[in-house]
Order: C-alpha cells, then structure tokens, then sequence
C-alpha cells in the first residue's frame, strides 16, 4: 500500500501528500487522482488542483454540510470520499502524455542570463543551449501565474539558483531556469528566474484552454531565432 497524507487547508480546503520530492511516479499519482475527481464530483466539489505530489481539493463547506449531514465535519467527508478515490483509482505509471514543442531564441537580447548560466557551471553559452534543449521535460504542475508551467527536471550541469534581486518585468515568452526547474513566463510580470532565452509561442490563451500547458505534458525546446 502506496502511503500518504490528507490534511486541512482551511474550512474549505484538503491535500492529500504522497510525498515531498520530485518524482514522476508521485506526480501520475497527483495527475492521477485530480482527474479522477473532476470526473467523479461529489456535491459541492469546486476543482482538484494537482501539484509536484498532491492534491489540493476545493470544495463548498456550506454545501457538503447540506447535502451530507451533520454528524460529520466537512473535511471528513470530503476526506471520506478522497480515501474511496484512491481505493477505486487504477493506478498508472505514466499519465497520457501530449507533446509540446516550444521554439526558443537564445538570441542575446533574449536571454540575459545565459552567459551567467554558462559561467557558473564552466561552460559555454553553446553547451548550455545544447544541454537545455537535448532532453524532454514533464509539466509537474501549474502556478505563479495563470499557464505557467514547472517543468524539470534539467541536467544539474546547467542547473542554476534564483536571482538574488528579482526583475521588475520579465518579458513574456521569456524561459527561466530556477534551481533544477524550468518554465515559460505566459505574461510579462516580475520575476526572479535566470532567463536563457524566449518564445514566440504564446503559451497562455484564455479563449483556448486546450491550447496550454497541462499537468502531465512533455514539453521540447528547440533553437529558432526570432
């Protein structure tokens, strides 16, 4: 049996922890479980939102205390209908996975952090591009700004911290490296990423929902000037 946690988030809200690392197999399990409950709604279910490995449910307490009576407290019922989640869920080892291809110019004016990159791992801006854009990367979860996607995990070769001192403004489309994560600013807003480069790709539309990134993708970048 597969271990974790529910807890309380508030009058409104549970997580349930499968665990505290980066780990693709607990992140399915997130994956997993959110869609399962936005499939299968109890009365007063708002969203289930997954993370690296949990799961925040949001629900209406007014209306599980309604609708399932009061000889329980809402976050144990909802908690009561989460443990038969994960009793009635078929475990998988990989998410059905869509695969994004993003162009990225590592043009200089595009990438004002790359040199440093480069220079703290002893490396050429060229290897860096050449590492940063050799592999796949798993969309782990959703957050900091609406579409914007954490990925990882990038080779610890290129791997580099947050900026001491945040930007003020980060261009949109712009492709940040944090620690062993990386992700694509959908809006400009300020930030404190190292930025190697930038997109054209919008990757943030609220009209078009299915045209961003979601939980479980597989996310290419690939060299293209602008």
């Amino acid at each position: 049996m597969k271990k974790f946690r529910i807890f309380s988030l508030g009058t409104n809200a549970l997580t349930i922890e499968f665990g505290n690392t980066i780990d693709i197999n607990l992140n399915c399990r997130a994956a997993n479980l959110s869609a399962y409950l936005e499939h299968n709604q109890f009365d007063g279910f708002i969203e289930a939102v997954p993370a690296y490995a949990s799961v925040t449910v949001f629900y209406d307490f007014y209306i599980v205390k309604k609708n399932f009576g009061t000889d329980k407290t809402a976050f144990d019922t909802v908690k009561n209908f989460v443990e038969n989640a994960l009793g009635n869920l078929v475990e998988t080892a990989e998410n059905k996975s869509r695969l994004i291809e993003i162009p990225v110019s590592f043009d200089e004016q595009d990438a004002p952090d790359l040199r440093f990159v480069a220079e703290i791992n002893n490396l050429t801006k060229d290897e860096v591009i050449k590492i940063f854009t050799a592999q796949n990367y798993r969309v782990f979860m959703l957050g900091f700004l609406p579409g914007f996607g954490y990925m990882g995990e990038i080779d610890k070769r290129i791997a580099a911290p947050r900026k001491e001192s945040p930007r003020l403004r980060v261009a949109q489309g712009s492709v940040g490296i944090a620690g062993t994560q990386t992700g694509v600013y959908p809006l400009e807003s300020p930030g404190g990423w190292q930025i190697i480069g930038r997109t054209n790709r919008k990757i943030f539309d609220i009209n078009n929902v299915s045209n961003q990134l979601q939980v479980g993708d597989t996310v290419k970048f690939y060299e293209h000037s602008h």
